[in-house]
């Protein structure tokens, strides 16, 4: 696909787009099946070093109540996914490198492999980190790693994170190719509908992410949070439901553009639409991400405002979940890494 035939179709409506999201989810049957996989999404810190523009636990918001959950609040939520046969679980947290998280992040690692007899399939989304700290967790059990590049544009990556040595755009870029190399399966993912952003932006956002060869995916469309300076710009913005929208044709384009990945259905859709996940399944997405972080944190990590299930325990998410992916005519893969087929064959290449 060309640059100029995506951008039709991100604008695409009408039985235009109802085509579109028909033949992504074609697609995605055809490529990676019709099984979701659950990645149960431990939020175990929102202390961070970066002063992202449009983040809600950016390290300059002083009405952020900070927290770090215990080890053992940590490995009993790993527990209750390992379980309930969630297979894998998410690690993430705000963006530290100091000695100290390092050592901890490894020891958590080495734990939970202990805890589910190496069953438990591990994902790190902990920001950028050095090459050997890369290698170190991964050797100690970490297989996946998020790191979201949010634009691949410089000049709207600068207008969205402060322009100095913390932000650096060529330090992001260089830590995927260090998880690339280190050999994680890699996702990276975008913000759809930032102020300034054009639908040129998102289509070289698309081909992006298949020019550097990414194993899975999460994006979703941009929520803005007052507590942020990002937030003088709202008035930029078009309405919810047309990044909503915007959304699902992303997700439906990055389907046919690469079949084979693993793509998240983001939490930010359904703080948009009741259904933004179910919605997104339907139209190629494949991943979802049960919260399981202990409910009394999770009001403190809020990256954009109206984050949904804020006051649901494990139990009544998983539950939730369960409905959501039968509504959208999809199985869960209980049991099942559901590694990402475009990573095994990348490997063999």
């Amino acid at each position: 696909m060309e640059k100029r035939e995506i951008i039709r179709l991100l604008q695409t409506k009408g039985e235009e787009r109802t085509q579109l999201l028909k033949r992504s989810r074609e697609v995605k049957d055809q490529s990676v099946g019709n099984k979701v996989y659950f990645r149960g999404l431990i939020e175990f810190s929102n202390i961070c070093s970066k002063d992202c523009l449009y983040c809600g636990i950016r390290n300059s918001n002083t009405n952020v109540v900070r927290y770090e959950a215990t080890d053992n609040e940590i490995l009993e939520a790993c527990q209750f996914a390992w379980e309930n046969s969630f297979a894998s679980v998410v690690l993430q947290s705000g963006e530290i490198s100091s000695p100290a998280f390092i050592k901890r992040v490894d020891n958590l690692l080495k734990k939970i492999k202990q805890l589910s007899n190496n069953e438990l399939g591990i994902t790190l989304s902990c920001g950028e980190q050095s090459r050997e700290t890369y290698l170190r967790w991964f050797e100690s059990g970490a297989h996946r790693f998020l790191l979201r590049i949010e634009s691949s544009n410089p000049d709207l990556y600068y207008k969205i994170h402060p322009k100095n040595s913390n932000h650096l755009f060529e330090k992001r870029l260089e830590s995927l190719q260090f998880l690339k190399e280190t050999g994680y399966q890699v996702g990276t993912g975008v913000m759809i509908g930032l102020p300034f952003q054009t639908y040129e932006d998102l289509a070289n956002d698309l081909l992006f992410l298949k020019k550097i060869d990414i194993d899975m995916c999460g994006m979703g469309p941009y929520i803005e949070h007052e507590n942020t300076p990002l937030y003088q710009h709202r008035h930029l913005l078009m309405p919810k439901q047309e990044r909503f929208d915007l959304a699902l044709n992303m997700i439906a384009v990055l389907r046919l553009l690469m079949p084979d990945i693993n793509i998240a259905a983001a939490t930010a859709l359904q703080a948009i639409d009741a259904a933004g996940r179910e919605k997104a399944l339907v139209v190629g997405a494949n991943i979802i991400m049960p919260n399981l972080t202990p409910v009394n944190y999770r009001e403190e990590y809020q990256l954009y405002e109206d984050k949904p299930c804020l006051d649901e325990d494990k139990e009544l998410c998983r539950n939730c979940l369960e409905a959501r992916i039968e509504m959208s005519g999809s199985e869960i893969g209980y049991g099942e890494w559901g590694d990402s087929l475009h990573f095994r064959r990348r490997i063999k290449r």
